[in-house]
């Protein structure tokens, strides 16, 4: 299987927090170990065998479209640099639409990401589904980082952290794009979020009682895509940086 991986590398625009904290101009330049995060997800992604061609998604595509580092990273694969659209849904969308499927996405600011974690996730996506998404149960997270706090997703008997990979297997997935964008344009009306969820699922899940089964259930019939899961063991990849925290913590493990 021929892949194409989707690098979702936007940024908060003109005076990003992070990349203000880190003195660069956008944050998916931010050194980490001698290294901007950017080029260490794609050395990642390109360390796996099936991964031909790596798309780099960013608002301004002439600030990396001339690094040799970059292309370096990259190694075997065909490396393209295209423009953002104005949110994460949106782009996964766009890429969709442009590349096809079955397309492997991650976000620049995943800078512990490891190529055996990507192999993990791509042989535990199961077969018959369209999309799948990666995340880590509070245990494992807890595990590698003790004194961690976090915003978990918390379903009946387990919580969970999101891993910032996703592997969109057909073209039914377009269908997860369109919800997420659909979520992304009312997070600020919770009164239509809920609506669009169901009263019934939204307060099932408000008081702890949603399995994380009915909720992937009831995404795959808002989206018209079947849905599945993989529980990454690996704690760390449950780590993206997003906040100056993030990032003191980052470069401190891998100092």
């Amino acid at each position: 299987m021929s892949l194409t991986a989707l690098v979702l590398a936007g940024s908060r625009g003109p005076g990003d927090p992070l990349a203000v904290y880190a003195g660069v101009s956008h944050k998916a330049l931010i050194d980490v170990a001698g290294t901007p995060m950017i080029e260490r997800v794609v050395a990642a992604l390109a360390a796996v065998e099936e991964v031909s061609r790596i798309v780099v998604m960013i608002e301004i595509p002439e600030q990396l479209r001339e690094s040799a580092s970059l292309r370096a990273a990259a190694g075997k694969c065909e490396l393209q640099i295209i423009a953002a659209a104005d949110s994460p849904s949106s782009s996964v969308a766009a890429g969709l639409q442009q590349l096809g499927t079955p397309l492997l996405v991650t976000t620049a600011d995943h800078a512990l990401l490891r190529s055996e974690w990507l192999r993990y996730f791509l042989d535990h996506c199961p077969r018959d589904v369209d999309a799948c998404a990666a995340l880590a149960r509070s245990e494992a997270v807890l595990k590698a980082l003790p004194a961690t706090r976090r915003t978990w997703l918390r379903f009946r008997g387990a919580r969970y952290s999101g891993c910032n990979l996703f592997f969109f297997a057909t073209p039914a997935a377009i269908g997860i794009a369109r919800t997420w964008r659909a979520f992304e344009a009312e997070r600020k009306q919770p009164l239509k979020m809920v609506t669009r969820l169901g009263w019934s699922v939204a307060l099932r899940y408000l008081v702890g009682q949603l399995s994380l089964k009915a909720a992937l259930q009831r995404l795959g019939r808002l989206s018209g895509a079947r849905l599945a899961v993989v529980e990454m063991p690996f704690g760390l990849a449950a780590v993206d940086v997003d906040k100056p925290s993030d990032l003191d913590l980052v470069r401190g493990l891998l100092a």
